[in-house]
């Protein structure tokens, strides 16, 4: 009788349907789909001088502070390699207003140059195969410093409107071209004319915090601005920082101010030293 009640109790408990050997029943289920994170070329908004179709965070802000230096790398050390300055100076806040809009402010001490302007993402894919934005750039500007001739006034203002176009190849060269309107390129013609200029620049990622970058702004010439603006050099990424060290023939930073032109011919002995300093800000 004790034999036939083990043989029982040993039966139930190896049973596939009852004891400790039953399967649970598989409760979960995805409620929500997974999150897929946003397709990325450029790791930062801007290259040296132009725009990239990169936003922030919504309610992510971006403090800048940029230096140009005036005197050009080829006066040596009597000049510390175009260090003892003087200097143009640019300083900028921008906030995204969602994961897609961002707006900001930024001013150059060159002629007193103060820019609002706003930036809105308008399409990204290629996820899988070649990643790829497109993004639309505008600004208007007002120069509060101007020379007391010729009629001109103090506030002269400056507008542009860009499409931003960038794509990664290679999972590490980013490129991009920035097509532009520019009105009144040269505040101190007498009427304002409407011009286009088409900004190209590129990235080559070496590592996850650095790279290299150049650009260049193809516009027509005008007197005192018979060359295109061109710039290189490096970039390292850090915490929440981007710092650049930069060669460029242009001094001037602004948008409205750069895609005009500049004096300086892209050669050596007129290149000078300039840097920008980025930091994302979260509150």
């Amino acid at each position: 009788m004790k034999r036939l009640f083990f043989a029982a109790a040993a039966a139930l408990t190896l049973s596939p349907g009852t004891g400790v050997a039953q399967e649970p029943p598989v409760r979960w289920q995805r409620r929500e789909a997974p999150t897929v994170p946003p397709v990325s070329v450029f790791h930062a908004t801007q290259s040296a001088n132009l725009a990239t179709a990169e936003t922030l965070r919504r309610g992510e802000w971006l403090f800048e502070i940029s230096h140009r230096f005036l005197p050009p790398v080829s006066g040596g050390a009597e000049a510390l390699w175009g260090l003892d300055g003087p200097v143009v100076n640019r300083l900028g806040l921008s906030y995204a207003v969602s994961d897609r809009a961002m707006v900001g402010l930024v001013r150059s001490n060159l002629a007193d140059n103060v820019e609002l302007g706003s930036k809105l993402k308008l399409a990204e894919g290629g996820r899988n195969a070649i990643p790829f934005q497109v993004a639309l750039n505008a600004a208007v500007a007002w120069k509060g410093q101007l020379p007391n001739e010729g009629g001109l006034e103090d506030g002269e203002s400056q507008a542009y409107v860009q499409i931003l176009l960038n794509a990664l190849f290679g999972g590490r060269l980013a490129a991009g071209a920035a097509p532009t309107v520019l009105r009144n390129p040269r505040v101190e013609d007498a009427t304002a004319a409407t011009t286009f200029a088409l900004g190209l620049h590129a990235q080559l990622y070496v590592s996850e915090q650095v790279s290299l970058l150049g650009e260049w702004v193809a516009t027509e010439r005008r007197p005192g601005l018979e060359h295109d603006a061109g710039s290189f050099g490096i970039e390292l990424e850090t915490g929440g920082h981007f710092f650049r060290l930069l060669l460029s023939n242009s001094a001037r930073m602004n948008p409205s101010q750069f895609l005009g032109g500049t004096p300086y011919a892209f050669e050596p002995d007129q290149w000078r030293l300039g840097f920008n300093v980025t930091r994302v800000l979260v509150f």
